[in-house]
């Protein structure tokens, strides 16, 4: 029996654009397993109350829920050890919670500046009104001065990215030669980008740039054949 993935879903039912849930199907393509994703919005609360609370990604194992991005990926590291491994070893674990952190801190808020106006509009009309209210509650402005000047950010994020630039003009992956999952946290800041913003945040000379490009064929190109833009 396949596994179950609550996975946050857009307007239409196949824009999938959270990078925690992104950051968990990558680890299950790296792992080989098969995986059943449900579309879920923000207000659908009570779809997942079995959880004991009301966030995405939530995953089914038979019996076994698991919650937050984190916690789950080290679940399917230890219940599926025979299979490749995310981490390569305790070092390559704390290097990827590292990144984790990294992205949440450095990019994640730059990419959300980019990107708010266009993911607006890609919510469900029924998640928007929710949005709104959490977001300007969590941010202490409205969602209009949240956003800010495409130049401007896209220059401050590029800036952002000078670390793993750095990495990746010596090597093919953050871990070396093969992706292993702080690959795919930082793939996931990109994928949702691409899920609902049609700008291009990358220079193609870019070592990031061709780095994103390794992993969005990767697995049968499966993170480039998700709904999205051809940024």
């Amino acid at each position: 029996m396949p596994l179950k993935l609550y996975d946050l879903a857009g307007a239409e039912d196949d824009r999938r654009f959270s990078p925690p849930c992104w950051q968990v199907k990558m680890a299950l393509k790296h792992k080989g397993l098969a995986v059943e994703t449900i579309p879920w919005r923000f207000t659908e609360k009570d779809a997942i109350a079995f959880s004991g609370q009301g966030r995405v990604p939530v995953l089914m194992d038979g019996d076994t829920t698991v919650t937050d991005s984190w916690e789950i990926v080290r679940y399917l590291e230890t219940t599926y050890a025979d299979r490749p491994s995310l981490f390569g070893g305790t070092m390559g674990e704390s290097g990827a919670l590292f990144i984790k952190f990294w992205c949440l801190q450095a990019i994640n808020p730059l990419i959300f500046q980019i990107i708010l106006p266009d993911l607006l509009q890609h919510l469900h009309e029924k998640d928007q009104a929710y949005f709104r209210e959490s977001r300007e509650r969590m941010l202490g402005m409205t969602l209009e001065d949240a956003a800010a000047p495409h130049d401007a950010t896209i220059t401050a994020l590029r800036t952002a990215l000078t670390p793993l630039r750095q990495v990746l003009a010596r090597q093919l992956y953050l871990s070396g030669e093969q992706p292993s999952f702080a690959d795919y946290v930082v793939l996931a800041q990109f994928q949702w980008a691409r899920s609902v913003c049609p700008i291009q945040l990358l220079a193609q000379d870019d070592p990031v740039y061709q780095w994103r490009d390794r992993l969005l064929d990767a697995f049968d190109s499966y993170a480039r054949g998700a709904l999205g833009y051809p940024v």
